[in-house]
């Protein structure tokens, strides 16, 4: 909590230096010979770790504060943070989160768009996510908390009985906007609030971008509803593509101000074209779900001698060693990434060699 706050404007260093030096304990350790480590350290992040001690000072004050208001600090090294992040080069060191979900959910996308959504985005977005709930029921649904597609995505997860998750731009001790307070407690026991910020941060506008790179990082997927030719929906479709994570936009009327940035991110293939929830799931893959629940309503028999690559072999051996293990714990033990883990999982569910079990463990049948 305490690095985090040292070069908040750069993370990529802070993260650099803890990975070469394995833990936060160890860079505050060296923090007078940073450079041994670093040679390139900006003199920034070499000037804050020399001066740590009011930020030590801040970090815990935070801790106390979150502790008395169940407030969960999720460190890069705790099983509990959302992996698909984790494979970011900017990923925060610290998240805080209140709240139920699965960060590391099988299935995880972001809705995103304009604050001024019109009926037009609002009516997909209802049948959207009422029919991504009949084809694949377990997805998180992230978004901002903002004005237009941000809200009427929450919203329309919690009333189609999805978890849904809002990534705030400020610390957890508010709500922003205040407006939306109703809905954000209801997130809170079907989802739940994650951000990167201290409590006491105030909703500044360079925070909503710093935001946005949450949002796709801790997503499979960016769904852009609406956008006019400039908006924050489209730096967060930017910024999951250059995390290598799919995107996709409905597009509108020709002329209509709020599909013109849908439009042409379709036309310069920033973004592939959808119309329905069938259309994601089929793009995604993620309709192999339905053969899988077919499979297992026939009876699935284990083959005898299963053909595995040596990725799935890792999978196997990893619960050989500990079995009954959820799809975060897996990702660390194996170093395997989630949303390729999730594909291998399903693979060797449908060869009879693991079964899931309730709270998303994975247990291996021996």
């Amino acid at each position: 909590m305490t690095l985090s706050r040292i070069d908040r404007f750069h993370p990529a260093g802070i993260i650099e230096l803890y990975n070469r030096l394995g833990s936060a304990t160890a860079v505050i350790e060296h923090r007078n010979n940073i450079t041994d480590a670093i040679p390139d350290a900006s003199r920034y992040l070499v000037d804050g770790l020399h001066n740590i001690d009011s930020q030590q000072q801040r970090a815990e004050a935070e801790l106390d504060y979150d502790i008395r208001h169940d407030i969960t600090p999720i460190v890069m090294s705790d099983v509990r943070y959302p992996q698909r992040m984790k494979q970011c080069s900017d990923a925060p060191l610290v998240l805080y989160f209140m709240g139920n979900a699965d960060l590391n959910a099988r299935h995880a996308i972001n809705i995103v768009g304009t604050r001024r959504c019109t009926n037009y985005g609002r009516d997909i977005i209802r049948d959207f996510v009422k029919d991504l709930r009949e084809l694949c029921p377990d997805v998180l649904i992230f978004s901002g908390l903002a004005y237009g597609v941000d809200i009427c995505a929450h919203r329309a997860a919690l009333e189609n009985g999805f978890e849904t998750v809002g990534v705030l731009a400020h610390g957890l001790d508010t709500i922003y906007p205040r407006p939306h307070r109703d809905t954000a407690v209801a997130m809170l026991s079907q989802g739940g609030l994650l951000t990167e910020y201290m409590t006491h941060t105030e909703p500044f506008a360079k925070n909503f971008v710093q935001r946005n790179r949450i949002v796709a990082g801790c997503s499979d997927a960016t769904i852009l509803i609406e956008s006019a030719a400039k908006g924050g929906g489209l730096i967060t479709c930017s910024i999951a593509r250059s995390y290598d994570r799919d995107v996709y936009a409905f597009p509108g009327p020709v002329g209509a101000q709020y599909s013109e940035g849908c439009n042409n991110l379709i036309r310069d293939n920033g973004a592939a074209l959808i119309t329905s929830a069938a259309d994601f799931v089929k793009a995604m893959r993620w309709d192999d779900d339905e053969r899988l629940r077919k499979a297992q309503q026939q009876g699935i028999q284990r083959e005898l001698f299963p053909e595995m690559t040596e990725e799935a072999k890792t999978i196997v051996h990893a619960l050989a060693d500990t079995n009954d293990q959820q799809l975060n714990a897996l990702t660390a033990a194996t170093g395997i990434a989630i949303n390729r883990l999730s594909a291998l999982l399903f693979e060797l569910e449908l060869k009879g060699v693991i079964k899931p079990l309730a709270g998303g463990t994975y247990h291996l049948i021996k």
